[in-house]
Order: structure tokens, then C-alpha cells, then sequence
């Protein structure tokens, strides 16, 4: 099944109460929240002109694993990505936004979300990000995974659909296209995803809420 701009999933009001109480209400149900054209548009506007204004080299080849277990492996993923620390103006909106979504979610849901991390993501023609998860059952802090899209006038043609997996065994998956302002919010360890080739550039915000699992010797998420 594919959602594109036109689907009628999730819909969220105009304010972001109710988008927030939409996504929440889809995490509660079934795992996942997908939210077309939702993204407010002054915080969709501000990332966008932001990337026009980036230099490529501020992007790096992506990899898998953290920290010491960090490796570049093209056949898995072809993706760069730059991480979003909150030094410009656009990467303040986007957090300060993730942030009152977080809130919104440890209220309805009793998540115990801790902290958020982000990166901007650049696919080129042809890259992909083969099946995987965000987060392994038990051994890692991401619990809920949010990807906004930030691509205007994308068409079914150019391809690009991330399909997110109900399970391990699901091999047909909902395929969602990156349009502009397209939200997908999904829990890290329960839903196998992977991002299809495209014919176009193709941009987003991929970003997880996580967890505190710091014990004495490790803090973690790092300061």
C-alpha cells in the first residue's frame, strides 16, 4: 500500500495539539503514525531553505552501529547525512518543535522520552537503505524513531518510498512517499524499514527519542 500527499492517514488538525495528538493515538493503537503534509510549514519552510543553503561537503557518508561499532557498508545504505546540533537558525526550530512533541508524548503515552538526536539525510539517485531497525530489542535506548520529509513536488515516478514492515515476517510493508511535510513516526525496535532507490535527490530529517540508560560508568545518551 502506498500513502502519498493525497492519503487520508492520520490527519492532523491544524494546530500542533492536534497533530501531536494524532500521532500519539496512532504510537497507542498500532505502533506507527503516518501524517501527510503535516509537519507545520513554518518548521518544513525553515529546514527547507536551510539545505538550499548547505554546502555538500557538510554532509558525510552515513554508516551502521555507534561509537566503536560505527562501519561504512555500501551495500546496506548509500545515504549522507549531517548531524543537526541546533547552531543554525532552522536546526532551533526543528528541535525546539521535536521537543514539545516529546512532551505532548511522555504526557498521553508514559514514555519516559529523555532526549532527542537528529540528522538531515541526502539520498542521491539510486542510493537506498536496505531492510533494517533503529533500535535492537533490549540493547539499545532509541524507542521511538520520527522522519519528516522535505521534498516538494515529489511524484510516485521518482520513487524514493520508505516501506515500513509491520513485523519480521511482513514482505509487502506500507510504502510512504517523502513528500514535503510527510511525518512518519514509528516505535524503534518493533518495525523492520527500508528506503527504496529514487530517480531525484531526495531529503529528510530522520531523528530518535531515546531513553536514559546511564548507570555509573557509562552516560548515556552522551552529554
Amino acid at each position: 500500500m502506498l500513502f502519498d500527499s493525497a492519503s487520508n492517514v492520520d490527519t492532523a488538525g491544524s494546530h500542533d495539539s492536534g497533530l501531536f495528538d494524532s500521532i500519539a493515538a496512532g504510537i497507542e493503537s498500532r505502533g506507527y503514525s503516518i501524517n501527510p503534509m503535516a509537519l507545520p510549514p513554518e518548521v518544513a519552510q525553515a529546514l527547507h531553505a536551510h539545505l538550499q543553503e548547505m554546502e555538500m561537503q557538510q554532509f558525510s557518508r552515513a554508516g551502521t552501529g555507534r561509537q566503536q561499532d560505527h562501519v561504512l557498508n555500501d551495500f546496506v545504505r548509500r545515504d549522507e547525512i549531517c548531524w543537526i546540533n541546533g547552531e543554525s537558525p532552522a536546526g532551533r526550530v526543528w528541535l525546539a518543535w521535536a521537543n514539545q512533541l516529546r512532551t505532548h508524548l511522555n504526557r498521553q503515552l508514559m514514555l519516559g522520552l529523555f532526549s532527542f538526536e537528529s540528522h538531515f539525510a541526502h539520498y542521491g539517485p539510486g542510493d537506498f537503505y536496505r531492510r533494517h531497525v533503529d533500535a535492537f530489542r533490549g540493547e539499545a535506548n532509541r524507542v521511538l524513531s520520527l522522519v519528516a520529509y522535505l521534498n516538494p513536488d515529489w511524484q510516485v515516478a521518482d520513487g524514493g518510498e520508505l516501506v515500513l514492515y509491520r513485523d519480521d515476517e511482513d514482505a509487502e510493508g506500507l510504502r510512504v512517499q517523502p513528500s514535503m511535510g510527510t511525518l512518519v513516526t514509528f516505535l524503534s525496535e518493533e518495525f523492520p524499514h527500508e528506503v527504496l532507490p529514487a530517480s531525484r535527490d531526495r531529503y529528510s530529517v530522520a531523528g530518535w527519542f531515546r531513553v536514559n540508560t546511564s548507570v555509573s560508568t557509562r552516560v548515556d545518551p552522551p552529554l
